[in-house]
């Protein structure tokens, strides 16, 4: 499906390192140097829908989507009226990406009670599809993907949305994931990669990367779905979940891309991964933008 301009983005959390107008200056320079995307999430910085409109507002052909904005960070209503707005204001350049988010971010950061996902999910949308909007101009909704692990929610991405998102993924979670969806909605998969040959800064990166993630119950149900096991979920992840999931130098990442595509993915969004989370990669955003040019 054809949301996006293109089969390479950019997925960051590090933008929200940068004061806005330096945000929006590093964003300008992405439309600049050809990426097709740029996804972000939403946790601790800042928010979603918000953010979307300062990185719309400084750029011209990128597109923009949320990767994802928590059902529990808004209410559905609320979520519906703002896709509007970013739609008619930026017609075919956002993309809504909504998922379930995790128990500790919304039960101790938000104080909401974290429900079974995929219920929690189905009702949201419903909520979104009978939430009236009346404001001039609002007439379309933007499209919305949602972020899919499991087969029962790439099965409600199929039926109740425009695609999947999934995030943490081999490509042979991609080939599954598109049997799930058929040939019609769209499968943007995030990638992890290191802009180094360098195997113990790749093993570096991947373990504070992936640090987080591996005491998230989503993300372990996930690999335990694509054949890991619990000695894999060490905290940082074992060598074998490293190199499964972080890929490092310019040929095994337009590899891993292209395997991605292979298996039927539409887009794969990068996630390039600096010395710390609080560095902003914008010196190997600038270079590896050439080096994905190819695989347009």
């Amino acid at each position: 499906m054809s949301l996006l301009p293109g089969p390479v983005g950019l997925w960051t959390a590090a933008l929200d390192a940068l004061e806005p107008a330096a945000a929006r200056d590093q964003v300008a320079d992405l439309d600049e140097q050809g990426w097709d995307a740029l996804w972000f999430g939403e946790a601790y910085g800042r928010e979603a829908l918000t953010a979307a409109a300062l990185y719309l507002g400084a750029s011209r052909r990128l597109a923009v989507a949320t990767g994802i904005a928590s059902i529990y960070a808004r209410d559905a209503v609320a979520t519906n009226a703002a896709g509007r707005l970013l739609e008619a204001l930026h017609p075919g350049r956002f993309v809504l990406g909504l998922g379930v988010s995790h128990a500790p971010l919304v039960e101790r950061m938000r104080g909401h009670a974290y429900g079974r996902p995929l219920t929690a999910m189905r009702d949201y949308l419903d909520a979104m599809d009978a939430a009236p909007c009346l404001a001039a101009g609002s007439d379309a909704a933007a499209p919305r993907v949602l972020a899919a692990l499991g087969p029962a929610m790439l099965a409600l991405a199929r039926d109740r949305a425009q695609g999947a998102h999934p995030y943490l993924v081999t490509p042979e979670h991609t080939a599954a994931a598109r049997e799930v969806l058929g040939q019609g909605p769209l499968l943007a998969v995030e990638q992890s990669v290191v802009l180094s040959d360098d195997p113990d800064v790749v093993r570096e990166r991947a373990h504070w990367h992936l640090e987080i993630y591996t005491g998230l119950p989503n993300y372990r149900n996930s690999w335990l779905r694509q054949g890991f096991c619990e000695q894999d979920f060490v905290r940082g992840g074992s060598d074998r979940l490293k190199q499964a999931l972080v890929v490092g130098g310019e040929e095994a990442i337009v590899d891993r891309v292209r395997a991605h595509l292979d298996a039927g993915a539409d887009h794969v969004c990068l996630q390039v991964l600096a010395a710390d989370v609080a560095t902003v990669p914008a010196d190997d955003w600038a270079r590896l933008a050439p080096v994905v040019a190819s695989l347009r």
